[in-house]
């Protein structure tokens, strides 16, 4: 990212990023030994920069949002004994973020549908849904892979 897109996502993320509610997300693990707060800052910053790269023309609010949000379910997913959790999480997340933070319906269905294709029937229907969906991935993929607790 450019000096001026870094300093773009930095204003967009900062409203949420200090806010005590989202750094509940620190007392959770989600791959590894990453905590789902910076799993989804690091979810923010790759959706962002794709965006960036791919010149996508999108709501970069919604997006940022979207991303730093699409895993706010609070609870330890390892822990919770919910084998289904890759299914149920985007309602859960959806449900808290928007009772906490008030989301559009854009940042919604992107977090909604950020698990497909697992969610085979209901993939994403927005540039930022996808854009959330495949940062998700790449992300996840490298915290599974190479950031593993010993």
């Amino acid at each position: 990212m450019t000096l001026s897109e870094e300093e773009r996502f930095r204003r967009i993320s900062l409203e949420l990023v200090e806010d005590e509610n989202l750094k509940q997300m620190k007392n959770y693990i989600q791959h590894g030994r990453i905590t789902t707060y910076d799993h989804c800052l690091s979810v923010a910053k790759k959706a962002f920069s794709l965006k960036c790269f791919l010149r996508v023309n999108c709501d970069e609010r919604a997006l940022v949002r979207a991303a730093l949000l699409h895993d706010y379910f609070l609870y330890d997913w390892h822990e919770y004994g919910d084998h289904l959790h890759g299914y149920h999480h985007p309602y859960i997340a959806a449900e808290k973020a928007n009772r906490d933070f008030g989301l559009s319906d854009r940042e919604k269905k992107a977090i909604l549908t950020h698990m497909w294709p697992l969610t085979f029937f209901h993939p994403p229907v927005s540039k930022e849904g996808w854009l959330l969906t495949l940062a998700d991935k790449m992300v996840s993929t490298q915290e599974t892979l190479f950031q593993r607790a010993n």
